[in-house]
């Protein structure tokens, strides 16, 4: 038996699984109007299409309209990190090229770092930016998925495993895990498509470890490149694309999820898991 004979029926005619499909279709079937009747909320939308309240942050904020006398009025998009417009802060920001440091430090700290405890920052997460072979080997690069996203969420639910303290939800431990996959995180999905590229296209199987020095946007392209070799504009707007996408509001998808996860006191790697599960048909872009 193959791996996808194993996935198939094979002894049972497929008329009596599509009698199963048709009974599931014709069970538990809703009036439609119940749903306007008790106002019930369809996920994050009401039945016009507006979000719904579900949770308070301070730590981000999406600002889609002004009220004006009454009357919500589609304004430019605005988007705050506690309470700092993100595009104040890329145009004003203290660093030369690189911002998503400093922007991954406000939203977990709640303050813009000094040049020391940056430096600091950094040095913690260039520390945690490793995996090693045998990781890489038995848990990315075996039964490869099309699906990038679904690489990802494999890949760290299986960093449980090699957790000598998974289930410990205390501050300074969840506070250790979260920054461990910030810093692997982009070797998780680099390496995902390194080896979908080689082992479901054919092509050449490249895997590089990350630059010491590098920038997390620098070091992204420098592995997903054969040559290594990349232009400050590339980088630059990479950055600039890593700080927009690390927090976008505190009622999307990937939030709501990790809230209603996390209140039943799961672990951290079985709530980043399923934070990452509401992107899994979004379209991936990768640069290459």
């Amino acid at each position: 038996m193959n791996n996808q004979e194993m996935m198939e029926l094979s002894t049972v005619d497929k008329s009596d699984f599509e009698e199963l499909v048709k009974e599931c279709t014709a069970s538990g079937i809703i009036d439609q109007n119940l749903y306007t009747e008790y106002d019930v909320k369809r996920g994050l939308r009401d039945s016009n299409g507006n979000g719904v309240l579900t949770g308070l942050t301070e730590i981000s904020d999406v600002l889609g309209n002004q009220s004006v006398h009454g009357r919500k009025i589609p304004v430019d998009g605005e988007l705050y990190f506690q309470g700092y417009n993100v595009e104040e802060l890329i145009k004003r920001s203290s660093l030369d090229r690189f911002r998503f440091e400093e922007a991954t430090y406000l939203l977990l700290f709640g303050v813009l770092p000094d040049k020391d405890q940056l430096d600091r920052f950094i040095r913690i997460l260039t520390d945690l930016q490793e995996l090693s072979g045998a990781f890489i080997r038995d848990v990315i690069m075996k039964a490869t998925s099309t699906n990038l996203m679904n690489s990802l969420m494999k890949s760290i639910l299986s960093l449980y495993s090699y957790d000598e303290k998974p289930d410990d939800i205390s501050i300074p431990n969840v506070l250790r895990q979260s920054l461990q996959l910030i810093a692997k995180m982009p070797l998780l999905s680099v390496y995902a498509y390194q080896s979908y590229r080689h082992f479901k296209l054919d092509g050449t199987l490249m895997i590089k470890n990350p630059k010491k020095g590098y920038s997390t946007a620098e070091n992204i392209l420098y592995m997903l490149r054969d040559d290594g070799d990349f232009t400050e504009l590339e980088a630059k707007v990479l950055d600039i694309c890593l700080v927009l996408h690390a927090e976008h509001g505190g009622g999307n998808n990937s939030t709501f999820t990790t809230h209603v996860v996390t209140s039943s006191g799961t672990d951290t790697y079985s709530a980043i898991a399923h934070q990452s599960h509401p992107l899994k048909d979004l379209s991936m872009v990768v640069l290459t």
